[in-house]
């Protein structure tokens, strides 16, 4: 892969953008504060769902006046969010706390990657797709192996999981940094404010946007990814009662509270999580070079999938703990394998110059199944328990493999 200035700059931003020293802790944090599962996920829910209205808007704000703007604007709302966090407490202030999550994420989920994308249209370098990006998404777990070891760091010496969201508010300033020096080239065709014109770009991005749901092939592709996407959301923070389970178990470490006990053990599973995760993205045109073609690689991949969030389920049931965070850590490798080539693979059906808003559908439907999904993990694991909830999840992603089978004969456009 050729490289140059702009591979470090992209790395760099998925290296800070996955600093967020509260993931391995959101659930425990939450139950901590005396939320119910079903209380969280319901501000999942609120998250998801207010990242769904914004979607769309934001991916045609994107393509029609600036990506880089759309990034900057990302980062300021989740810098907003990571304050409320910190400073307020209760179910209310968490909600609205998710709600301008929910605007960082809106404008950003498909934004940077048209960005990715748009700079190898440039240069020639559209072959290199799965490659390129499969090599920024391995920065961006590698920082996530890295947050996990500040955040443990963080609990473990402050005994209290609130100040990991201060924290976080500092490598997203200086993302917003490395965002400002991108070349204005990577915002595409942007129109000039005169008089008329705006409007008339509107259109012409609603009418591109909306044939993207008139092509069969291009909408599987999107609903494949997507659905996979949203059980993995759904269900990956489920690990960490899995781990806090297993942690107290361990007769290690025994006089250390609770607390800094699952933050020691927390912090170790997530770094191999992440450096395997690491090497998986950076690994995935090796492995979807394996299959046929890349159309049998991610139908494959989302049959293991499936299979790995079932047995990961069933096994906390049944008390097996180790089985469930080893299954659990085969379930990221999958999801980040998965990723590079859904990303080539849907871009390859849709026309670049509406590519943030193409993958901004692919976020949006995300967002609408995680609506309906989280609340009912909630439900299922306050009336059992979280492994039967996994299992049960586990079941329905079988039946949406059904309905979201990509074509494997389909010729790339």
């Amino acid at each position: 892969m050729k490289k140059n200035g702009m591979i470090y700059k992209f790395s760099f931003y998925g290296f800070l953008k996955n600093l967020r020293f509260f993931e391995p802790f959101i659930i425990l944090l939450f139950r901590e504060e005396g939320l119910s599962f079903f209380q969280i996920g319901l501000l999942y829910s609120i998250r998801d769902l207010t990242t769904n209205i914004i979607e769309i808007p934001s991916g045609i704000y994107a393509d029609a006046f600036g990506r880089r703007k759309s990034m900057l604007l990302s980062f300021s709302a989740y810098i907003i969010s990571f304050l409320v966090f910190y400073l307020f407490t209760g179910f209310y202030f968490f909600a609205g706390a998710m709600i301008f999550f929910a605007v960082g994420e809106a404008f950003r989920t498909g934004t940077h990657k048209a960005l990715i994308l748009e700079y190898l249209n440039i240069k020639g370098l559209k072959n290199q797709k799965v490659s390129y990006y499969g090599r920024t998404r391995a920065a961006s777990q590698f920082g996530s192996a890295i947050n996990s070891l500040i955040a443990a760091a963080l609990v473990f010496y402050s005994g209290n999981y609130r100040y990991v969201f201060l924290a976080t508010a500092l490598p997203y300033v200086l993302n917003l940094i490395n965002l400002t020096t991108y070349p204005k080239e990577l915002d595409g065709d942007l129109i000039q404010l005169k008089k008329g014109a705006i409007s008339e770009q509107l259109k012409t991005t609603f009418k591109a946007f909306f044939a993207i749901f008139k092509d069969r092939d291009a909408m599987r592709a999107i609903l494949n990814s997507a659905s996979f996407t949203a059980f993995f959301k759904s269900t990956k923070d489920y690990l960490q009662p899995v781990i806090k389970t297993l942690a107290i178990s361990i007769p290690l470490f025994l006089s250390w509270s609770d607390t800094r006990r699952t933050a020691v053990i927390i912090g170790i599973v997530y770094f191999i999580i992440y450096m395997l995760t690491s090497y998986a993205s950076h690994s995935a045109e090796k492995v979807s070079k394996r299959f046929a073609n890349i159309a049998k690689a991610i139908n494959v991949t989302f049959w293991i999938g499936a299979s790995f969030l079932f047995i990961a389920g069933l096994a906390s049931w049944k008390s097996f703990g180790f089985l469930s965070v080893l299954v659990f850590l085969g379930l990221y490798i999958i999801h980040n394998l998965r990723k590079p080539m859904n990303v080539a693979f849907i871009s390859d059906q849709i026309s670049n110059k509406v590519m943030a808003s193409g993958l901004s559908v692919e976020s949006q439907v995300t967002t609408i199944l995680m609506v309906i999904i989280s609340p009912l993990l909630g439900v299922l694991a306050d009336i059992f328990s979280v492994g039967v909830a996994l299992a049960c999840l586990g079941g329905i992603m079988f039946v949406f493999f059904a309905f979201v089978k990509v074509n494997e004969k389909l010729i790339i456009k």
